[in-house]
């Protein structure tokens, strides 16, 4: 049996790069060799011992946001499947569920399992998934930008949600890594998109994404309910209401944040009197990620310009530090094995 290298997270706080056995794919199953491999904030998350401890099980080798290409596939599976770049879906649905553009609309099963948290990911040189989740990209696709899809998938999602059309006025709160990339779909899908965000040091990478306008949190105020849509990609206590603010009357905001508690949040007032309806995200379906493969295999969601670091396997402990540190500049930072 094969050995491959791969990160564990014994418990929060512990890491180790190991060998571990490759085992051949069994039936339905694809052996992906991984090309490269996002680091998420819930990542950080799954190595600090702050993910809620339903989302997460160790020790786990983390990753859910990989791209590479099919080594080996188990019995049922397309031999054709073999040498295909792909992506593929972390959360599973329920047994029998068919993979579809429709989208599992009738979520998780019962228990709780994804790739990454629950289950081993792609911070290793081979990841083994169902091949129901995979998704293939064109030949020839740049492997190192489709590790930005995962993410792109999420907030897919959240412009499906938005309900939006050509023109619509689209307010994206957050310019962070899922902001950004909600704005390269926004601006794919025609809307006319203003980024919020607490600072003015991500303007220009904002407006290369395709925002027409950019501004500071504080100045978001003279916007209020002015907008057809909001997405929410900040996770910052507070940012919910201010979004729900933005939008106008009968408008649509989706939130894909996940923020630490706050008490001076959504009023149910606000909602009701100003009839705005709210959406939520939690990972992503698989319309979403139909969506955001289409996206990336056209060029309209292209996530090269948001990567600033890459890191080998062997260093993922200081590409976590780098992440963390807001004063490196960090983005998107990606492993490799």
């Amino acid at each position: 049996m094969a050995l491959s290298r791969a990160v564990r997270v014994l418990s929060p706080g512990r890491l180790e790069v190991v060998d571990v056995e490759v085992a051949a794919p069994g039936p339905g199953e694809a052996l992906v060799r991984v090309a490269h491999c996002g680091i998420c904030g819930s990542d950080r998350e799954v190595f600090a011992g702050t993910r809620p401890a339903e989302f997460v099980r160790y020790p786990l080798v983390p990753g859910h946001e990989w791209s590479g290409s099919v080594a080996a596939v188990g019995a049922g599976v397309p031999e054709g499947l073999l040498g295909r770049a792909v992506v593929g879906q972390g959360i599973r649905t329920a047994e029998g569920t068919p993979a579809s553009v429709a989208g599992d609309v009738d979520g998780w099963p019962q228990e709780y399992e994804e790739t990454g948290f629950t289950l081993p990911g792609g911070w290793a040189e081979h990841l083994t998934i169902p091949a129901r989740y995979l998704h293939l990209l064109p030949e020839g696709a740049d492997l190192r930008a489709a590790a930005g899809i995962e993410p792109a998938a999420c907030v897919a999602e959240a412009v499906l949600l938005a309900d939006v059309t050509v023109g619509s006025k689209v307010a994206v709160v957050g310019a962070g890594t899922l902001g950004l990339l909600a704005v390269q779909l926004l601006r794919g899908a025609g809307c006319e998109v203003t980024v919020v965000h607490r600072g003015t040091g991500r303007e220009e990478l904002a407006r290369r994404c395709g925002a027409v306008r950019y501004t500071t949190t504080d100045e978001a105020t003279a916007l209020e309910g002015t907008f057809d849509a909001v997405v929410e990609a900040a996770g910052a206590p507070g940012v919910a209401r201010a979004s729900v603010r933005l939008a106008r009357r009968g408008g649509r905001v989706v939130l894909t944040g996940i923020p630490a508690a706050d008490a001076d949040d959504l009023s149910s007032l606000e909602l009701v009197s100003r009839n705005v309806h709210v959406l939520t995200v939690f990972g992503a379906p698989t319309r979403a990620w139909a969506y955001a493969v289409r996206a990336f295999s056209t060029g309209v969601l292209d996530p090269t310009p948001l990567i600033t670091h890459e890191f080998p396997l062997e260093e993922a402990a200081r590409a976590l530090d780098v992440l963390a540190d807001r004063s490196s500049g960090a983005l998107k930072v990606l492993l490799h094995p």
